[in-house]
């Protein structure tokens, strides 16, 4: 079992030291619209994607929800087409539209077999620049977001994460979230305005991987984007300040369990020490069951089923957060824990031995990472939106495997201060709530 194991490891590693990037074409429209595209016929499909810088940080005061609301509204009535109208069309042709939205951006994504692919673009084409917004379904998607936001607080997890982003970004637009009061204030016309504000094609990213050739490529950006505003609002988002001060919120919640989090902003997309703090992290929590706060809190100690830490990487710097639930009466017991841990990493850093394994998971994992058009085509949008390189992917595993201990010890020292951290516990008595 063993020698398997080994062999089945090392057959990964070569795989990742072997792996080829994909070729990443790229080119700016006239009309200020970036294109990154990857041609691949081993597929008989295309799929495509559209960015906007149109996230939940660009809600106007008093609105928040706002983007969010565009963004669910787009396939909801076009031009001459009714939402169910949209539906059925995208059903007879079997394609999928999808897409997201985060505090940065938005977007629009379609997945198309080539015999249907002028049918589908045809549709995504109409969604992301004909949007109708109805009067009516407006009305009916704010009684849903409504009643959603309304069972959503009454969950532990939720209130946790509304609590903690509010105490880690303060008046930051990252710090923005909708409640009842906000959506209700949501009117048609701040529907349209954000739309031609934010929906626009300067700055857009379009992504396209698979069964076309570069001409068709351009032709597709064209026809996605050409008939937008070339330009709209000013989109960018001001810095995160750091905590000038720790703080820690104790809610009442008849939960079972109580649910924790700690953390702080952390990092930018972009940040010089991006690879060092991702390494690093996968040491402390975010590597599962060979993490150290996994085998200090639940392997060793029984205080917690689950308990990781993550980055996650904005435009501007985004949080650093330590997750977990514990027993009620063991909450304190947790979080001492958890405190110490951190304290200790931030201090010495991992071992050698621990970044050893890391960078070999990391590395080893990576091609499962880009094993389809579609992940290729989502690491395409976050580099176009990003203004990463085009050699992002190319680079990973060998700027992962660069990673010393010296450097881990170095940006986690300048980027998480143990000692300025958020805290917030959901799940305690009335009377210890604060």
């Amino acid at each position: 079992m063993r020698i398997k194991l080994l062999t089945t490891l090392a057959g990964l590693l070569l795989a990742a030291s072997a792996w080829a990037g994909p070729q990443i074409q790229h080119w700016t429209t006239a009309h200020g619209t970036q294109v990154l595209f990857v041609e691949d016929h081993n597929l008989p499909m295309l799929d495509v994607a559209v960015s906007f810088a149109a996230g939940s940080a660009h809600d106007p005061a008093g609105k928040a929800g706002l983007a969010a609301m565009v963004h669910g509204l787009l396939d909801h009535g076009v031009e001459g087409l009714a939402e169910d109208e949209i539906s059925r069309k995208l059903a007879d042709i079997g394609a999928q539209l999808g897409g997201g939205a985060d505090a940065d951006r938005a977007s629009v994504s379609l997945r198309t077999l080539s015999v249907e692919r002028e049918q589908a673009l045809v549709l995504m084409a109409r969604i992301v620049q004909q949007p109708t917004f109805p009067e009516a379904v407006l009305a009916r998607e704010k009684t849903r977001v409504t009643a959603a936001l309304k069972e959503a607080e009454t969950k532990p997890d939720f209130t946790a994460s509304k609590a903690f982003g509010r105490a880690v970004y303060g008046s930051h637009p990252y710090g923005l979230q909708a409640d009842v009061d906000s959506v209700a204030g949501i009117n048609r016309e701040d529907v349209v305005a954000f739309y031609r504000a934010h929906y626009v094609a300067a700055g857009a990213v379009v992504a396209l991987m698979g069964d076309v050739n570069r001409a068709q490529a351009e032709a597709i950006a064209e026809q996605l984007t050409g008939q937008l505003p070339a330009s709209g609002a000013e989109v960018a988002i001001p810095p995160v300040d750091p905590l000038a001060v720790a703080s820690e919120q104790r809610i009442a919640h008849p939960a079972k369990q109580s649910h924790i989090l700690i953390g702080a902003p952390g990092m930018a997309r972009n940040d010089p020490d991006y690879f060092a703090l991702y390494v690093g992290n996968y040491v402390l929590g975010g590597g599962g069951f060979v993490s150290r706060l996994m085998e200090q809190v639940r392997e060793q100690r029984g205080l917690a089923y689950d308990v990781h830490s993550y980055f996650m990487p904005m435009q501007q710097a985004g949080a650093f957060q330590i997750g977990l639930q514990t027993k009620r009466e063991q909450a304190d017991e947790a979080l001492a824990l958890v405190r110490k841990v951190l304290a200790e990493f931030v201090a010495q850093g991992p071992t050698e031995q621990e970044l050893k394994a890391a960078k070999q998971n990391i590395v080893g994992g990576f091609p499962l990472r880009v094993d389809s058009n579609r992940k290729i085509l989502d690491y395409l949008s976050v580099i176009g939106f990003y203004h990463l390189p085009l050699t992002y992917l190319d680079d990973f595993t060998g700027k992962v495997e660069r990673v010393t201990t010296a450097q881990v010890r170095d940006a986690f020292r300048r980027k998480v201060d143990p000692a300025r951290m958020v805290t917030v516990v959901v799940g305690v008595d009335a009377g210890a709530a604060k």
